[in-house]
This record gives structure tokens, sequence and C-alpha cells, in this order.
């Protein structure tokens, strides 16, 4: 068994230095924002719709492992172009198109021709880039996995049953888990509940959301439009050269959406879960706090070149990402060892491990096999 590391302090930081030299590496960071950036996310989407022209092209054969994949990983991303476009990443690009600005994709009418998903994206981005990146690692968090798994710490169900759960999880989650959880969050949010409660007569507090109308709006505004589009509409376009290419088609959509969501969980998951990355009692006490935790509660893939930032999403950055959610991707690579030098520095902890390692230790977190690490309230 290992020996688990010292409590991390943060009074051994010098945290106005250490904040002085992120907020440079950002001066920086925008001085250099140019062509390069939009030439890259343009890239990256073609690549992502050579691969959907692959599935489709192939998913009236019969049911097969090329068309699945070349599917999924059309799907995944798209999942990849929202999250960093989402997130104000190319806003503030010189001469960046209006299509790649968070104010446009996939926002009223692109919303089924840039992002497809499960979910809204004004929710996704409520739930995600509001709530998860305001409060990493604290209770208020709506991705704390380890919270979120607490059914499977049950000890009379045996660890096998709960790893086979939890894999169940891990090929449906954008359906089971992040649609209802963003559109939750979404509607009860404090402009939402304070309309309820005006419209109920009712007080703020009293204004809860009826899970009635949570499943409501699930299924029109997520499950309908989602299931029309990938498993009706599509295997429809096939029918004129047979129903076995009908058939086809929906089974290569349907193990597409294995492919995603398999995909997505694996590098979404373990991005803040493992047994050497904190939670958090409290709220952080100042900026410099606040980017420190952002790291010592974050983790890195391996990182360094298109295919393999590619295959994990650009999430491999995710200390990066966590200290500055609003850049283009490929400033995250530039500029992530100038990050991990800047911790070593001040020997703040920057975990970067293989995914796969990661994988391990998030089910382990969820499965309640092993624990985080607790940063206590500060006194």
């Amino acid at each position: 068994m290992s020996t688990p590391p010292p409590p991390f302090r943060f009074d051994h930081v010098d945290m106005d230095t250490f904040l002085s030299e992120i907020e440079q590496l950002r001066v920086e960071i925008d001085a250099s924002l140019g062509q390069e950036d939009i030439d890259h996310l343009q890239m990256i989407e073609r690549l992502g719709k050579l691969f959907t022209a692959i599935g489709l092209a192939t998913c009236w054969i019969a049911p097969n492992p090329v068309s699945a994949l070349g599917l999924g990983l059309g799907r995944s991303t798209r999942w990849l172009l929202m999250h960093h476009i989402g997130h104000r990443g190319y806003d503030k690009v010189p001469g960046v198109p209006a299509k790649y600005t968070s104010k446009v994709f996939a926002r009223g009418k692109r919303r089924f021709l840039d992002w497809a998903d499960w979910m809204i994206p004004e929710a996704w981005v409520y739930e995600h880039n509001v709530l998860h990146h305001s409060y990493t690692g604290e209770e208020d968090d709506p991705d704390l996995i380890e919270r979120n798994t607490e059914v499977l710490h049950n000890p009379s169900l045996p660890y096998p049953l709960r790893y086979t759960i939890l894999g169940l999880l891990a090929v449906t989650w954008r359906s089971t888990y992040y649609a209802p959880n963003t559109m939750r969050t979404w509607l009860d949010r404090p402009a939402e509940r304070k309309r309820r409660a005006k419209e109920l007569g009712k007080t703020v507090d009293q204004s809860e959301l009826a899970d009635s109308e949570l499943q409501w709006q699930l299924w029109k505004r997520c499950y309908a439009p989602y299931a029309a589009l990938n498993f009706a509409l599509l295997p429809a376009a096939y029918l004129p050269l047979g129903p076995w290419s009908a058939f086809s088609a929906l089974c290569n959509s349907l193990m597409a959406e294995a492919v995603t969501n398999l995909h997505t969980f694996c590098v979404v998951g373990p991005n803040h879960t493992g047994d050497d990355l904190y939670r958090f009692a409290d709220r952080p006490a100042s900026r410099a706090e606040y980017y420190v935790r952002q790291v010592i509660g974050s983790v890195n893939f391996d990182t360094g070149s298109d295919p393999i930032d590619y295959l994990h999403l650009w999430l491999n950055y995710q200390i990066e990402h966590h200290i500055w959610p609003d850049i283009p991707m490929l400033k995250y690579r530039q500029f992530q060892p100038r990050v991990k030098a800047l911790c070593e520095k001040y020997e703040i902890p920057y975990v970067q491990e293989g995914v796969f390692r990661r994988v391990k230790k998030m089910a382990d977190i969820a499965v309640g096999k092993t624990s985080m690490l607790r940063m206590p309230a500060a006194a």
C-alpha cells in the first residue's frame, strides 16, 4: 500500500507571486491569439466531419465497427467543439468567424446543426461552465463524482456488481446522467426559481422543481429530438436501399452511441476524481487560492500532439483548462509545460498520468473502494 502524500498547505505557497506569474502567462496567451488558432479549430472540425462521413457511408452495409466508430468519433468531436467554443475559447481570437463564437455556436436554430446532443446547450453551459467551474471539488459542484455515486458505496453490494453498474453508466451516461443533471440545474437556477415563485404565489424556497416538470422538459427538449434524429430519421434515410440497410443504420447508430458515451466518459469522468486529488470544504479565500485549487483538484493525461490531444478531446489539459477555461485548444498545448514548471517551482502538486490509470482511479472512487483527499475548511 502506497504512503499517502503529506497534506497540502496553502500557507506554504507564495500566493501573490504565483498569481502574478499565472496572470502574466495569460497576458502572453492573449497576445498570441491569431489565425493559427482558427486554422487548428477548423482542422479538428474537418476531422470530425470526415469520421462522420465514413460512418454514414458504411452504416447501410451491415452492423459493423467501422461505421459505429466513425459515427461515434464524429459525435465526440461535436462534443469537443461545444466544450471549447461554449467556454468562449475563440471569442477573442482576431478574425474568428461568428459561427465559432459562444453567442452563435449551437444557439437557437443552430443547435441541431452544431451540437445535436442529448442536452440543450444553454443548460449544459450553465451546469458546466458556471457551476462546475465555479465550485470545482466543492459540495456545490454538480459533477462531484464521489458524491454523485454514493449509491454505489452500499456495503451490501459486492464490488463486481458495483463496477458492472458503473460500466453500464459509462455507455449511457450522456442520457442517463448528463441530460437530467444539466436540465435539473437549468430549471432550478435562481432566475427560474424566482419565476416559479411568482407564478405560484410562493416564496423562492417553496418553489421547488416538480419531478413531473423535469421529466416533461427532458422528453420534449432532450430525449425526443435526439432519438428522432439518430434512431429514426437516420435509419429512415436508408429505406430506399431496403429494410436491411435501414436496420443496419439503426444498429450502427446505437453502437455509435455506446462508443461516444464510453469515449467521453473515460476522458471526462477522471478529470477531478482520484485518491490523489482534493475535495474542498469551503470557498477559496482569494483568487490565488482559487487557481491553486484548480491545480490540486484536477488531473492531466498524456499530452503533446494532435492525435493524442484529439483522442482525449483536449480534456487532457484539464489543469490548464481550469485555470483558463476561455482560451483556444492549441494554447493549452503551447503553455502546458510552462504551467507545469510553475507548479513545480511553487511546490504545488501537479498530477499527470495516463488516461487508463486515471479511469481506474476514478472507478475505485465511484464504487467506494478508495476516497479522495480532503481539504478542511480554514480555521
